[in-house]
């Protein structure tokens, strides 16, 4: 669903955004980087960092030539294509994730009808999941190619985990799909005009960030990279630039979960109370709703304990896939006799 009758964007505006794509998510992570570390700091009654630059300001950027400067290695019972490519799948689902989350409806800039989106496919949540799926691959070959069974374990935890979520987090997106009647990211945010969906659909929305939670593998989700068990996890044997691709691509990942929920739950571009602002401020909307949902991720691994993996694969099956299936059904009853 878009605003424009007979709208075409010529190739070069599509080049044009995906570099826009990419440079956004490389400047996105840094400063949550910045962001968490400072906020830690403040939860935790320190400082953070406060050295390296104006106030700390530098210090993602220190952390990450540090990391790409280090010498590549690798152990020799790896299995050489795979240990490379693992990371690399991980880093290029992310981006293209990012791609689809909406900044804004399609507007008019010197004359060219541009939409502030990557792409708007028909299909926004199903190719979200199999973004997902694929990138499910790069913790996999990650640990497996490794050729250690501590990181095979923890690969082998990160399946289980990502598998056992992935179910709940879709389902609880089913009652705002029935809602809104597609599965267009921009069909979606046009829907809500009248009501957020958090709103209606509050249920879905927990579910669906408790389930982000252990999609992203945050705390206290964080049983992939445990490292009292597992010395690191999945990327034990990984170190320098392949170390920061798999770092990049899970702040990544958080960042897009953060803008999937502010556009199916959170109204996208939209602002309360029936305002309505010029075109050019809806990215600055949708990125101030993704900050407080990213710092409501830093809030929580501030004050949660990781949990048991009993307890993490009990509360995923036997709690949240139950509560989301039950609130499809409502939703798909209440749809029914409405209409």
């Amino acid at each position: 669903m878009i605003a424009v009758v007979g709208y075409y964007e010529p190739w070069w505006i599509q080049i044009i955004k995906a570099l826009v794509i990419f440079a956004v998510g490389l400047q996105l992570v840094p400063i949550v980087l910045l962001a968490e570390r400072k906020l830690l700091g403040r939860f935790q009654a320190r400082y953070g960092p406060n050295r390296v630059g104006p106030y700390g300001a530098l210090q993602p950027l220190a952390d990450i030539l540090k990391l790409l400067t280090k010498e590549q290695f690798r152990p020799t019972t790896s299995i050489g294509l795979l240990f490379a490519l693992a990371p690399m799948i991980s880093i290029l689902t992310a981006v293209a994730a990012l791609a689809i989350i909406p900044f804004g409806d399609v507007q008019d800039i010197f004359g060219t009808k541009v939409g502030l989106y990557g792409i708007d496919v028909s299909i926004g949540p199903l190719y979200l999941f199999a973004l997902g799926g694929i990138a499910f691959y790069g913790i996999m070959l990650g640990g497996w190619s490794s050729g250690s069974k501590y990181s095979f374990l923890g690969a082998m935890r990160g399946a289980a985990q990502l598998i056992s979520y992935e179910v709940s987090q879709g389902l609880a997106l089913v009652g705002v799909l029935m809602s809104a009647q597609t599965l267009s990211l921009t069909g979606i945010v046009i829907a809500q005009k009248g009501m957020w969906y958090v709103v209606p659909q509050l249920a879905g929305f927990l579910i669906f960030m408790v389930a982000s939670f252990a999609e992203t593998n945050r705390a206290p989700f964080d049983l992939t990279e445990a490292d009292a068990e597992l010395v690191g996890g999945y990327n034990t044997e990984f170190g320098g630039g392949r170390f920061a691709s798999y770092y990049f691509a899970e702040y990544l990942n958080v960042v897009v979960v953060s803008g999937i929920a502010t556009t199916i739950f959170l109204g996208g571009w939209l602002l309360p109370f029936g305002i309505h602002p010029p075109g050019w401020v809806d990215p600055f909307v949708v990125l101030f709703k993704m900050g407080l949902v990213t710092f409501f991720f830093i809030w929580v691994r501030a004050t949660l304990p990781r949990l048991r993996y009993d307890q993490l694969m009990s509360f995923g099956w036997k709690v949240l896939l139950p509560l989301a299936t039950l609130n499809a059904l409502v939703t798909a009853i209440l749809v029914t006799v409405t209409h």
